[in-house]
């Protein structure tokens, strides 16, 4: 039977968090995070399992208040100008089982009250992963444009995240590749309409969108060694 897991009320209290940034309202309205963000967060990642056993037994879903799919809603503060205590969207991260943190290949979805959007793949990863993708794209490139042409892939994701300026390390600039061999993050990105979130068929959305960046995602794991 299909269940609607966010409502109106899930995003309304992120915008009243984004209004109230402080540990003192997010203390009075805690009950609040339970009932209308965490606790169907936890029921969205629940119904995401054997959704995302289909595309790969290599990402599971992790329904845990911590530790598990379901990001922090605390922010860290020790090294940003902005102090405010607490994340105003609801973060989902399906990471590889060899990953021990959100460096490894995986599956996000973002949502709140001003953008939705999934996105797959690896942002910025350590310097070994990142040499490493690199050095594939330069041996097998036919492996890399097949990975990102795929129609399936390229109808429904765009690839994203900020590059260097010049070419990296050991590459030149007339490399075929060169635009993304300077790239520091392989995400793919898709933004969903808001209206999405609150519909019952939402974890069908996500994980067909998931499903479509399967080649790209093959290509990430394949390069890192590790098993899709």
């Amino acid at each position: 039977m299909a269940e609607q897991f966010f409502t109106e009320d899930t995003l309304a209290f992120l915008t009243e968090l984004a209004l109230h940034n402080r540990r003192e309202w997010f203390n009075d309205n805690k009950q609040s995070y339970e009932n209308y963000v965490r606790t169907p967060a936890l029921e969205f990642i629940d119904a995401m399992g054997p959704r995302m056993e289909k595309i790969s037994p290599c990402f599971p879903a992790v329904s845990k208040k911590m530790g598990g799919s379901l990001m922090r809603i605390y922010r860290d503060i020790r090294f940003s100008r902005d102090k405010s205590p607490y994340k105003t969207n609801i973060g989902i991260q399906f990471r590889h089982q060899a990953g021990k943190d959100v460096h490894a290949p995986g599956y996000y979805l973002h949502i709140e009250p001003t953008q939705v959007l999934v996105a797959v793949g690896m942002w910025h990863p350590p310097g070994p992963a990142l040499a490493a993708i690199r050095q594939a794209m330069d041996k097998h490139p036919e492996l890399w444009r097949k990975a990102i042409g795929n129609p399936a892939f390229k109808r429904n994701f765009e690839l994203a995240g900020d590059s260097l300026k010049r070419p990296p390390r050991g590459f030149s600039a007339d490399h075929a590749l060169i635009e993304d061999l300077k790239r520091k993050s392989f995400i793919g990105v898709r933004d969903l309409e808001l209206k999405a979130v609150l519909k019952e068929d939402f974890p069908d959305k996500v994980a067909g969108l998931f499903g479509k960046a399967t080649p790209f995602m093959k290509f990430l794991c394949k390069t890192l060694d590790v098993p899709f």
